[in-house]
C-alpha cells in the first residue's frame, strides 16, 4: 500500500510551468517552437529531458524500437499505470503542444517518488513524431506501441520536402524500420491498465465556455479524401460561360456543401459536434485568362459517433456528384487517411471529472478534433485525457498560450487524477 498519497499543489504546476519556460528558451526562436522529430533540436530537447531524470530521479529512460523514450518508477506491483504526451513540434510550433503533457508527467513522477511505496509502476513516455510535421505520417510513436503501424508499407515510401526519405532520417536517429515493428512487444511488457494525458485543447471552445480545464469524450473519427473534379481547360475570353466544363466551379460548390454537411449533423452539445474542412485546393492550368480544366480539393471530415460520420461521408460524395453534374465536369475521389472514433474509458472519465471539479468548480466535457496519441492507446488500454484552455484558442503557432491560472489548474486536476487512478486500480484486481 502507499505510505503517502501524492499532493499537487500550486508549487508542483510552478515546477511545470517553469520546465516549459525553460523548454521554450532553449528550443525555439522567433519563429516559435523547432522541435521537428529526427531533427537536431528535437535530440537536444530529448538530452534536456534525459538529464531531468537522470539528475532529478536517477532514472536512466530507455529508447524502444520505434524511438519512444520511456522512463519507469517501479511499483508494488508491474501492473502499470502510463503518463505521456510528445516532446516534438511542428516547424514554427508553439510552447505547449505536447510537452505540456511530457513535463506533467515528469511533475507526477517526482510526486510519487516523493511519496513512497507505491502500489502501481508508472511509466512516462515521449512518444516519437506525434506532429508528422516532416514526413507526414503522425503519431507514428504510439501507433508502433500499439500494433497499429505497419512500419515498411506505411514508412518506406516517405519523403520530406528536401526530397530525404523517412528510413535515412530514422538510420540517422539510429532506428530502422525493423526496429519500429518491435515497438508493440516491448509496450506488451509494461501490463498497463491505464494511459492519462494532458494536453492544452488547440481550439477556441474552453476559452468561449470561460472553463480553464476540460473532460475530453475522446478523439474524433477521421475521413480525409483527395477529390479531384476534371472538366475542359478553355480560353477565359472565348468559352461561353454555358458551354465551359468549370471544374473550380464544381470543387467550389462541393467546398460550400461541406460546410453545409458540417451544420445540418452537427447536435447542440459539445459531444454531438463535427466538423468539414476543405484545407487544399489546386487548379489547372492555374492563370488567369484560363477556365479551369481540372481542380483538386481536400475534404477532411471529423465526428464523434461512427454512424454520423459514415452519413457524412456518404452527404459528401452525393455532393460532389451533384457539382460534376451541375458544371459538366467528371469526379473522382482518393483516399487519404481514415480513423475510427476512440471513446475514452468511463472510469478514467469519472476520476478526471472528480478532480476537475475540485480543482475549478466545474468539469465541462468536449471531444477532441485534433488527434493525439491518446487515441492510438486508447485501441489497446483504458484512455483518459485532460485539457488545458487555449488563449486565444489556437495551436501550431507561435501565438499559442494558456493561461497561468488554466495552466496551474490543469496541471493540478492531471497530477490529481494520476493519484487516484493509482489508488483505484492499485487496490483493484485486473480486469479480466
Amino acid at each position: 500500500m502507499q505510505t503517502r498519497r501524492m499532493k499537487a499543489t500550486k508549487a508542483s504546476s510552478q515546477r511545470v510551468i517553469a520546465d516549459l519556460e525553460e523548454l521554450a528558451t532553449l528550443t525555439s526562436n522567433e519563429r516559435g517552437a523547432q522541435r521537428v522529430a529526427w531533427g537536431p533540436v528535437w535530440r537536444t530537447t530529448r538530452e534536456w529531458f534525459a538529464a531531468k531524470l537522470q539528475d532529478e530521479l536517477g532514472i536512466t529512460p530507455y529508447r524502444d524500437g520505434a524511438a519512444n523514450l520511456w522512463a519507469t518508477l517501479p511499483g508494488a506491483s508491474s501492473r502499470s499505470i502510463v503518463l505521456g504526451s510528445h516532446l516534438d513540434s511542428v516547424p514554427g510550433g508553439g510552447w505547449l503542444d505536447g510537452c505540456l503533457g511530457v513535463l506533467a508527467g515528469l511533475e507526477a513522477l517526482r510526486l510519487a517518488k516523493a511519496a513512497g511505496t507505491r502500489t502501481m509502476t508508472l511509466h512516462l513516455v515521449d512518444w516519437a513524431d506525434e506532429e508528422g510535421a516532416r514526413f507526414g505520417r503522425s503519431l507514428m510513436g504510439s501507433a508502433a506501441s500499439a500494433g497499429a503501424l505497419d512500419a515498411y508499407g506505411e514508412l518506406a515510401h516517405l519523403t520530406d520536402r528536401q526530397g530525404v526519405g523517412l528510413p535515412a532520417a530514422l538510420e540517422e536517429n539510429g532506428v530502422s524500420l525493423d526496429s519500429v515493428e518491435t515497438a508493440a512487444a516491448y509496450f506488451r511488457t509494461l501490463d498497463a491498465a491505464a494511459y492519462l494525458e494532458l494536453h492544452i485543447e488547440q481550439g477556441p471552445v474552453l476559452e468561449d465556455m470561460k472553463a480553464p480545464v476540460g473532460v475530453v469524450l475522446g478523439t474524433m473519427g477521421v475521413e480525409r479524401y483527395n477529390v479531384r473534379f476534371v472538366g475542359q481547360a478553355a480560353h477565359s475570353g472565348a468559352a461561353p460561360i454555358h458551354l465551359r466544363k468549370d471544374a473550380f466551379l464544381a470543387a467550389a460548390q462541393f467546398a460550400l456543401a461541406c460546410r453545409e454537411i458540417s451544420v445540418k449533423h452537427s447536435g447542440k452539445t459539445p459531444k454531438t459536434r463535427v466538423v468539414a474542412t476543405c484545407g487544399v485546393v489546386k487548379v489547372e492550368p492555374n492563370f488567369v485568362t484560363a477556365v479551369p480544366g481540372s481542380t483538386e480539393i481536400s475534404i477532411d471530415l471529423r465526428a464523434l459517433d461512427a454512424k454520423v460520420l459514415k452519413r457524412m461521408l456518404a452527404d459528401a460524395r452525393a455532393a460532389a456528384a451533384k457539382a460534376a453534374k451541375t458544371h459538366l465536369v467528371k469526379v473522382a475521389w482518393s483516399p487519404l487517411l481514415h480513423i475510427t472514433p476512440r471513446l475514452f474509458d468511463e472510469r478514467l472519465m469519472t476520476i478526471i471529472r472528480e478532480a476537475v471539479t475540485e480543482v475549478t468548480g466545474r468539469a465541462p466535457e468536449i471531444p477532441s478534433g485534433p488527434l493525439h496519441d491518446a487515441a492510438e492507446m486508447a485501441a489497446v488500454c483504458p484512455t483518459a485525457m485532460v485539457f488545458a484552455q487555449s488563449s486565444p484558442g489556437i495551436s501550431h503557432t507561435r501565438l499559442e498560450d494558456t493561461p497561468r491560472s488554466a495552466l496551474d489548474k490543469s496541471i493540478r486536476a492531471f497530477l490529481i487524477s494520476v493519484d487516484r487512478t493509482m489508488a483505484m486500480l492499485g487496490a483493484a484486481p485486473p480486469r479480466a
